[in-house]
């Protein structure tokens, strides 16, 4: 299908609102981690190995999700995934033991994994002349959920416990009653006839090189990003803050994230190009992180706040750079840069927990801290594309 050539706000509106609502009901389980740890007597590696599988499952899912919607059409994926996540999330509040709870947060994932790279494929359809800004608004609805969720649902298990949060569910209820009206019906690729190498051939042939680039930068940028916000709830309440604290912390955190990501799509856009924004993010990301870590009392707001401002802006342009170069598999490629790359960072997620158990949680992020340095050469070798 080709790209209409106005921007389509009320359709982009219900695909951003899909993003929002998966992506607030998949806020609610990093937060309270130590809430869970504190109700099932959970260790920090085994904190590590349900956000590592909930990481993996994007891992798994996203692409072929991503795949199927490029071949066919039907709003199953899109609706159907959110359904999972609005329902099962919420159900971990009432898990009885690890195994349950690693249940109820797995379909979650699987829910939240199917709806993502079909919605992100369908935006430049939509986007008019806007694609860098429309997707930039569209990571805006996930941001933003993870910057709402986390401070909803803290405050919500303060106030009543963990048993409360299947209430929640009536809010995601009443959204897609109102998305089964708004959102379109994908369309199909017309790969339907190709199998899987011959799809892979068409959509990647000629840019492998440069897809895998940026995809190796969206990893390493998603291991220090799902680094701090998986352990940096524990190193807070480990500091003497409240669980509520903590929460308002993502929240800022992801709100910044939410501000760079339009700034970045908006300056992308304007400037022809994403480069020279990866590499101002990625080259400022290492002294913010080690900046918040130093910092402590009320200081460290601030200091949450420029991290998320950094560490979450480019995801919205790797999206966008690679739709781009392969403009036929616009689903399948938002998988890769958004669920392969996330689900294959946040994977380390057990290594990262069982390594903060042996030298402490400060140190092992202070390490990851340096990580983004690595990408610089890498971004430097992006191709140049407006």
């Amino acid at each position: 299908m080709k790209p209409h050539n106005q921007t389509h706000l009320k359709v982009l509106f219900a695909l951003t609102l899909v993003h929002f609502t998966g992506d607030f009901y998949s806020a609610f389980t990093t937060p309270l981690f130590p809430a869970f740890m504190d109700k099932l007597n959970l260790t920090l590696a085994q904190v590590g190995l349900i956000a590592g599988v909930n990481r993996f499952l994007s891992f798994i899912v996203q692409p072929v999700a991503g795949y199927l919607a490029d071949r066919y059409q039907g709003r199953a994926i899109i609706l159907g995934g959110l359904l999972m996540a609005i329902v099962f999330i919420p159900l971990s509040g009432i898990a009885g033991s690890y195994w349950m709870l690693m249940l109820f947060i797995a379909l979650g994932s699987v829910g939240s994994s199917l709806f993502h790279p079909c919605v992100a494929g369908m935006i430049p359809l939509y986007a008019g002349n806007r694609k860098g800004f429309s997707m930039s608004v569209f990571n805006t609805g996930g941001t933003l959920a993870f910057a709402v969720g986390p401070f909803f649902i803290t405050a919500v298990v303060a106030a009543w416990g963990l048993e409360a949060m299947p209430v929640t569910m009536a809010i995601g209820l009443a959204v897609m009653a109102y998305l089964w009206v708004a959102v379109p019906t994908p369309k199909s690729e017309g790969m339907a006839s190709l199998g899987l190498m011959g799809t892979l051939k068409r959509q990647f042939g000629a840019v492998w090189k440069s897809i895998f680039l940026i995809w190796l930068v969206m990893v390493l940028r998603a291991v220090v990003g799902q680094s701090f916000m998986t352990f940096m709830p524990v190193l807070l309440m480990g500091r003497g803050y409240s669980l509520v604290s903590g929460g308002l912390m993502i929240t800022l955190f992801t709100l910044a994230g939410t501000a760079s990501g339009l700034m970045a799509g908006y300056l992308a856009d304007r400037a022809g190009g994403a480069r020279p924004i990866f590499l101002v993010s990625h080259l400022l990301m290492t002294p913010a992180l080690l900046l918040m870590l130093s910092l402590s009392g009320s200081w460290i707001y601030g200091g949450v706040f420029m991290a998320g401002f950094f560490v979450l802006a480019t995801l919205p342009l790797g999206v966008t750079l690679a739709q781009e170069l392969a403009p036929g598999g616009r689903s399948m490629v938002s998988s890769l840069m958004m669920g392969l790359a996330y689900g294959l960072g946040g994977a380390v997620a057990p290594v990262i927990g069982r390594l903060a158990d042996h030298y402490s949680v400060d140190t092992v992020l202070w390490a990851v801290s340096f990580i983004p340095l690595v990408t610089v050469p890498l971004i430097l070798m992006f191709p140049r594309v407006k």
